[in-house]
């Protein structure tokens, strides 16, 4: 038991400034380019010196003041330098524990543990930053109100098996090849390169630029051949770090998530916040089948924002999803092998929708710089393929129990719902759909502060209302 009150791990303080500069960098970064190589650069620095020490200062006072312990059913924290806050959080009010170990963590074998209830918020309830791993394991056991996870130290003729799922080494490589991640990568490589360009000196930047001109189209094609390769590898290499060792286990209540080589994360999920599932498909990861499964949660997750999801498998094929349902969420039934499509009436909305800015954009250029004139009639080529990918993708699939939406922005995204899980439904309906009896569905669920609004537009009108029949479940 854990009745005495105890202090966090001096490495605390460390993580206490490094999250303290991390919210200043961009303050701090902007005045070391502004002032670089300025005499008023020495006082910046001495000022980042001094700000570093005060910070320093208040994270150990802060450090000091801080106490936990469990008492009564109860994780209790004392904190605060000035204004003592003490907070009492009910086991039987939490709702999932999940243990972090950043590189720092693993290299002191630590563990950053963070409390979640069903009141939250996009915050957790509580956050230990830095205790032994050992002890993380223990406050995570003694908190639960059931023991559904097995204990690592149980003999092993005693503990259960319990399904669970593993992403293999060549499923990984498909993740990073297919991710992405090299468009972001790509821009934040020529935002710091347009930030270090002016620390070159002329000179050596007009040698570069010269001998890169004078040099032979095929030596340029083969450097920015292997630029790409580079860049390509290291999206690759972030989406194997992320999700390397990733193990998902079904236990009796909850879902149980290890991942991460550098930053591991051991997350639970209870079962009665999952609000939905969804399977997202990028235009590069479908035609080949692959996709993320996802769910949504009731009070976020992860210390996640709004927008961001909770990966229940971070790539798997459209048809391994139902055997994996069946492993591991077996509440839900398989997602279906098609869903209905939408009236082609609603054809005209979808393209419409999709290219009216690119075709405006066509106009003014044609206007005003004629000479250009083939860039926006690319960009409504572009836009009009998208629009036809909406229309197609759009669908949608229900039974008694489950309702499936399937919609794309620029990726297939296909939620599936029960039920008792859907919070609101909404038609909507402008004079144009009435003249064309459609209408669009707006599904709203809980999830984190704001919830999640799924939309399914142009619907038939006939079959909106048929679905409304089937939420408020009149006859």
């Amino acid at each position: 038991m854990m009745s005495e009150p105890r202090r966090l791990h001096p490495a605390a303080v460390i993580f206490s400034v490094i999250k303290i500069f991390k919210n200043l960098i961009y303050v701090i970064f902007a005045g070391v380019i502004a002032w670089f190589g300025n005499t008023t650069f020495m006082y910046i620095a001495l000022g980042i010196l001094g700000l570093t020490i005060i910070l320093t200062g208040f994270s150990i006072v802060e450090w000091l003041r801080f106490r936990y312990y469990i008492k009564d059913d109860e994780l209790r924290i004392e904190q605060g330098i000035f204004v003592r806050k003490h907070r009492y959080i009910s086991k039987n009010r939490i709702q999932s524990i999940d243990l972090t170990q950043g590189v720092i963590h693993r290299i002191l074998k630590l563990t950053k543990v963070q409390i979640e209830t069903a009141g939250s918020g996009l915050e957790t309830e509580a956050s230990l930053s830095a205790v032994t791993f050992s002890e993380g394991e223990a406050i995570r056991r003694e908190l639960k109100s059931n023991q559904s996870l097995v204990d690592e130290e149980q003999d092993e003729s005693e503990a259960v098996e319990y399904p669970k799922r593993q992403i293999s080494f060549n499923r990984l490589f498909v993740a990073g090849l297919t991710s992405g991640s090299v468009g972001v990568i790509v821009g934040l490589v020529f935002i710091g390169f347009s930030e270090i360009e002016r620390f070159i000196p002329d000179s050596a930047y007009d040698q570069a630029m010269s001998w890169l001109l004078s040099s032979a189209v095929e030596l340029l094609i083969f450097l920015a051949l292997v630029v790409f390769i580079l860049l390509y590898a290291l999206g690759i290499l972030g989406t194997v770090i992320k999700f390397g060792r990733f193990q998902i286990t079904r236990y009796d209540t909850e879902l149980f998530i290890t991942r991460g080589l550098l930053e591991k994360k051991q997350m639970t999920i209870p079962l009665k916040r999952i609000q939905a599932i969804g399977f997202k498909q990028s235009l590069i990861r479908q035609p080949f089948g692959f996709g993320t499964l996802y769910v949504e949660i009731a009070g976020g997750a992860d210390g996640q924002s709004a927008n961001a999801r909770t990966y229940l498998f971070p790539i798997i094929r459209y048809d391994e999803l139902s055997q994996f349902l069946q492993t591991v969420l077996p509440e839900y039934e398989a997602f279906p092998e098609q869903v209905q499509a939408i009236p082609r009436k609603a054809n005209f909305f979808y393209y419409i929708r999709a290219a009216f800015f690119p075709v405006v954009a066509l106009i003014a250029i044609l206007i005003f710089l004629p000479f250009v004139w083939y860039v926006p009639t690319i960009l409504v080529l572009l836009a009009v393929g998208l629009g036809i990918l909406r229309r197609q993708t759009a669908g949608y699939s229900w039974d008694d129990q489950q309702l499936t939406l399937a919609y794309r922005d620029f990726s297939k995204d296909m939620v599936m719902m029960k039920h008792n899980r859907i919070q609101a439904f909404e038609k909507r309906q402008s004079i144009l759909h009435k003249r064309q009896g459609l209408a669009t569905v707006r599904v709203s669920l809980l999830n984190h502060f704001a919830g999640r609004h799924v939309l399914l537009k142009e619907m038939a009108e006939s079959e909106v209302d048929r679905l409304s029949d089937w939420y408020s479940l009149r006859k």
